[in-house]
């Protein structure tokens, strides 16, 4: 994925109110703009840091400009969360994620319960796969960690892909990790134990997990590579 629209580096200086920060940009102008990510932002909102925003086309919005990138550690961090299907079905188009065969269509969006929608559903020649995308910013001593912050919803999403399974359906998982210095991928249940034991029942049961890393720097984001999963 390139980022086509017009873009600036700048130095984070605060985030707050969860979707706003502020940016001084290089010139010593500040800015504040959306932040388009509900976590936490844990390990990658540290102010001082360097950051790269984007300029929407959309002059109705009240914030113009979009917190893309933050760089801490000597590492560019994903941190807009919009893109991650994007990146996830690009990747899935040009078979760089190649571990569900041959997909006949791909139905974004689709309703699983009252309560739920699941991001995808891949259509195969030998069975339907309901395939949720989540984004991982957080990595910790070359581990990349999943949530940031309790989520009670990312759990919701594990029982949904209980019952899917207890039906007969298939079920898969991909956590997105958007920043280069993890080689493992493990859930975080020292921030939420819920969803970590959540995580390892259903994975138990047949629940496909994968990590694809993604290279992150000024300008283009792509899925690289698969990492190694750790269910437990």
């Amino acid at each position: 994925m390139i980022l086509t629209a017009p873009t600036k580096t700048g130095t984070l200086l605060q985030r707050y109110k969860r979707f706003l920060a502020d940016v001084r940009l290089e010139d010593g102008t500040t800015l504040t703009v959306h932040c388009p990510n509900s976590g936490s932002m844990l390990g990658c909102s540290t102010p001082g840091s360097p950051v790269l925003i984007s300029c929407s086309a959309n002059r109705r919005r009240k914030y113009p400009w979009t917190l893309e990138m933050i760089r801490e550690n000597n590492t560019w961090i994903g941190v807009n969360t919009a893109l991650t299907n994007t990146l996830v079905r690009e990747a899935i188009d040009n078979r760089t994620i190649a571990d569900f065969g041959i997909i006949d269509e791909i139905v974004p969006e689709i309703r699983v319960s009252k309560e739920s929608r699941l991001d995808f559903l891949l259509r195969t020649p030998g069975q339907d796969i309901y395939l949720e995308v989540k984004n991982c910013s957080l990595a910790k001593d070359g581990v990349a960690l999943f949530p940031d912050a309790v989520t009670a919803r990312g759990t919701r999403h594990l029982l949904e892909f209980e019952k899917l399974l207890a039906d007969g359906r298939g079920a898969a998982l991909i956590f997105c990790v958007q920043r280069a210095d993890a080689e493992l991928f493990r859930p975080a249940a020292s921030i939420d134990p819920v969803y970590a034991e959540t995580f390892a029942r259903v994975h138990s049961h047949g629940l496909t997990v994968l990590a694809y890393q993604a290279e992150v720097r000024p300008g283009i984001i792509r899925i690289a590579r698969r990492l190694p999963v750790c269910a437990g």
